[in-house]
């Protein structure tokens, strides 16, 4: 929040010295071509004066500082801090004094630098005054809430442990002839139910003592049944999770029972699935044949054998179908129906009477203990459904800090009627962004329409976005709406804009200033209401240079640019991508495909993609429609991926020296975004710090601060 909320004070900064810069440019203007200096000063103090933020203002001729707000002369270390490129319309720099003081100084042309140049610097003193009280008072508020949570968790921890550290004493000094225990815990919850259910066992132990005082046998069984039973209850009362517990029992009850094959189904209710887990494997039914089972599970009000053909799977595993019967035991808690174990008797297992009954008791005292776990296994997904879908904006996939700054982007253009212009490589997936600023914007029930500008011939793209006459040219037998005219109220996004010609840039650029055009062969000027959206794999600005593409144009659409990073610039996304690519087309071609294997993954990561998503989404459906299994292997990929890039030793050093230097432009840009704190730059870019200590010693990179 910090960070979001500094950068919106620094855009907004810029956004006033560029504005003053501006109106300062354009008022000396004029007393620079006269050569006005008395008034040029006076402006420039003026302008200082009435503005706190403003530090210095000076102008710069032909290398001559012409005025200055400075009182003892301009820095010159100052004035070659910052300058402007030709054909720049102004230049930002963040500069530091040998003060302390730390300045947002920006470089204006004046008359297209023909006047002088204006150097101009606000300070920041103010912002960063502003940000650190934030982080005051944010830091104060997380002292303050973990300090409650810490509170209320040793009070919890203290309440639970407390009882049971009574029940787990009176556990313990069971004993032949120590049988008058009793345990006085009263309560509704978990804790007061096992005590209650303690003493009922003790009371029922007493019971069959009595009867069986003759058979020792039977009594030593039972103590040391009843001993493992609170025994497992306390070894499940500090397990973390639903699997671990399951597992714990379903161990313990094979040393009860001779049957081994067991499933415990666990339903909580609060979601349309049932747990289901066995010998250490969890997984959760969803569908039709989870109504079926819960009713079927719920008629079993005590332990009932059912034929085998009445659970099938996926509710049970697969080696069920060879038992003789199936054996229910159901589980409640406070008397709701929380599920049931199930298992396999291979023969005939109802002479296992009390062994039955000693594994029900379990069951129902660990009902707490499972509900509260599967409750908790319930809330890490629905968590983990919240953070995976993070990852998802509007259509588009993915988490790297490059493309989220893409979405943020959107979010804030999106509500706007500005121009875009969409540029990256092809396969980026420049469609998805213009859809996506589309749905969020206030035309989002308006058409969409969508021109492929390198689809049509030039003779016939005019026609297509303007719409003709009847009798226009050869072949107009009919009236034809344009792209535009059917548009009104929504969106054009003109996809490959480069590649549109000049007769059609022309026409293009007046619709973009005054929202009207002319059928072709027609006389009535139309006016519609649309907002343009564009989208290049070209340097627009190189074919404005080779004068195949107009420069007003390239403004008009030039408005809010957004450069689309290649797949090889956010290679963690590539796992999320091909998941959710697979995930898809799985579903679509009916396979039981869910994940990748090592090998396949990593294949994938090192790929350098150069058709970008596009190319993965391919390689991925390619790969799908060839798995046998539920994991695709390191074969079921296409050829190409296992092919290393064959090039000559001239082409193989140019490509280290780009990767050096895309390595070297990547670790300062993470480094000023974390305003080098090396620690968070290195969890950035996910390596150790000693990695990243090597890689700055490696490449020479520091930190560069003027004075």
């Amino acid at each position: 929040m910090t960070q979001h909320y500094s950068k919106s004070l620094f855009n907004t900064a810029k956004a006033q010295a560029e504005n003053i810069a501006h109106d300062l440019a354009l008022d000396a203007t004029d007393k620079l071509l006269i050569n006005d200096l008395v008034s040029i000063q006076k402006m420039l103090d003026d302008k200082k004066n009435s503005n706190p933020s403003v530090a210095y203002v000076f102008i710069i001729r032909n290398d001559r500082l012409v005025a200055h707000t400075f009182t003892n002369g301009a820095p010159v270390e100052l004035i070659r801090a910052n300058h402007i490129t030709p054909n720049d319309q102004g230049h930002f720099q963040k500069i530091a004094a040998s003060n302390g003081e730390h300045y947002l100084d920006i470089a204006w042309p004046i008359f297209s630098g023909k006047a002088g140049i204006l150097r101009l610097g606000l300070t920041e003193a103010p912002i960063r005054q502003q940000i650190g009280y934030l982080w005051l008072q944010m830091s104060a508020v997380t002292f303050a809430i973990l300090i409650i949570a810490l509170t209320a968790c040793f009070l919890f921890i203290q309440r639970i442990t407390g009882p049971l550290a009574v029940l787990s004493e009176a556990v313990e000094n069971i004993d032949e002839g120590h049988l008058e225990i009793g345990i006085e815990l009263t309560g509704r919850d978990e804790v007061g139910k096992l005590a209650s259910s303690f003493n009922q066992m003790i009371a029922r132990i007493k019971d069959y003592t009595q009867r069986l005082e003759e058979n020792t046998v039977e009594l030593d069984r039972a103590h040391n049944q009843t001993r493992s039973c609170f025994a497992i209850v306390q070894e499940i009362g500090a397990m973390p999770n639903l699997n671990d517990i399951v597992s714990y029992l379903i161990e313990k009850f094979q040393r009860i029972l001779d049957c081994q094959r067991m499933v415990l189904l666990v339903y909580t209710g609060n979601s349309d699935a049932i747990f289901v887990l066995s010998d250490g494997k969890a997984s959760i039914v969803k569908g039709e044949s989870l109504e079926t089972t819960v009713s079927t599970l719920k008629q079993h009000k005590t332990i009932t054998f059912v034929g085998k053909d009445t659970f099938t799977p996926p509710i049970v595993p697969e080696d069920f179908v060879a038992a003789k019967h199936i054996a229910v035991f159901p589980l409640h808690h406070e008397n709701q129906f929380l599920g049931a174990m199930l298992v396999a008797c291979s023969r005939e297992c109802r002479d296992e009477t009390k062994a039955m009954e000693l594994l029900d008791l379990i069951l129902n005292q660990t009902s707490g203990a499972i509900k509260r776990a599967a409750l908790q296994e319930e809330e890490i997904r629905n968590l983990q459904s919240r953070i995976e879908s993070i990852s998802e904006y509007s259509g588009i996939i993915g988490k790297d800090t490059k493309i989220q700054a893409v979405y943020k982007l959107i979010e804030d253009i999106a509500p706007t009627d500005a121009s875009v212009l969409i540029q990256g490589e092809s396969g980026t997936g420049k469609e998805l962004v213009a859809h996506a600023i589309h749905r969020q914007s206030l035309r989002k029930d308006q058409p969409f329409i969508v021109v492929n500008c390198s689809a049509y011939p030039a003779t016939l793209l005019e026609s297509e976005l303007f719409g003709h006459e009847k009798g226009a040219f050869t072949g107009a037998i009919r009236r034809k709406t344009g792209r535009f005219e059917q548009a009104h109220g929504g969106t054009v996004f003109l996809d490959e804009i480069g590649e549109i010609p000049s007769s059609a840039q022309i026409k293009l650029l007046r619709v973009l200033q005054s929202q009207k055009f002319e059928r072709l062969g027609g006389e009535q000027t139309l006016s519609v209401d649309l907002r343009i959206l564009a989208a290049t794999n070209k340097d627009l600005i190189q074919e404005v240079k080779n004068g195949s593409f107009r420069e007003d144009l390239f403004y008009r659409l030039n408005v809010i640019p957004i450069s689309l990073p290649p797949l090889r610039n956010r290679g963690n996304d590539i796992p999320l991508l091909s998941r959710h690519f697979l995930q898809r087309f799985a579903a679509e071609q009916a396979k039981d495909v869910d994940e990748f294997s090592s090998e396949a993954m990593r294949l994938l990561l090192d790929y350098p993609w150069p058709g970008n998503v596009r190319e993965l989404e391919n390689a991925i459906e390619h790969a799908t429609v060839l798995a046998k299994g539920k994991r695709v292997e390191v074969t079921d990929l296409p050829a190409v991926l296992h092919k290393p890039l064959i090039s000559s030793p001239g082409e193989s050093l140019h490509r280290d020296t780009t990767m050096q230097k895309n390595e070297i432009n990547l670790l300062r840009d993470v480094l000023e975004e974390c305003n080098w704190n090396k620690k968070e730059a290195a969890r950035r870019l996910g390596i150790s710090r000693s990695t990243l200590y090597n890689k700055l010693k490696k490449y020479q990179i520091e930190k560069r601060t003027i004075h």
